[in-house]
């Protein structure tokens, strides 16, 4: 099993499609792909940078994230989100993420996931349907 350290990276692809604009998604009207998507995929790409280093039933949620989506982009376009790890401080892990269309930069930020057991956080969290 891989240590959680910094430095570890991630990454996760898309191709812009009808179901990922922001005019599905209701963020905006125009055919682009969506910011809701992009953190997203942000999320997905730093949940596979720490994946090789999970325990068995661990796992890890999203708790903070803070992006600026800096360009368009249109249908057909594939987006390529990267993180690293900056950080590990017991179970908070804080990585800087970026998505690009092509070379360009398209967004950019922080991101905060916490590591929990998955069992016991279910547990928790379906305990305040009773």
């Amino acid at each position: 099993m891989t240590e959680l350290k910094p430095g570890l990276k991630g990454h996760a692809e898309t191709v812009v499609a009808p179901g990922n604009t922001a005019a599905d998604v209701g963020s905006g009207a125009l055919p682009v792909f969506s910011t809701p998507h992009m953190i997203a995929l942000m999320e997905k790409a730093a949940m596979a940078a720490i994946a090789p280093c999970l325990e068995e039933g661990q796992g890890s949620v999203g708790t903070q994230i803070n992006v600026s989506h800096l360009a368009a982009s249109p249908l057909g376009m594939t987006i390529r989100a990267e993180s690293e790890l900056l950080s590990v401080d017991r179970r908070m892990l804080n990585f800087h993420v970026r998505a690009y269309a092509g070379e360009e930069l398209i967004g950019e930020g922080s991101h905060q996931r916490c590591l929990i057991m998955n069992d016991r956080f279910m547990e928790k969290t379906l305990a305040k349907l009773k």
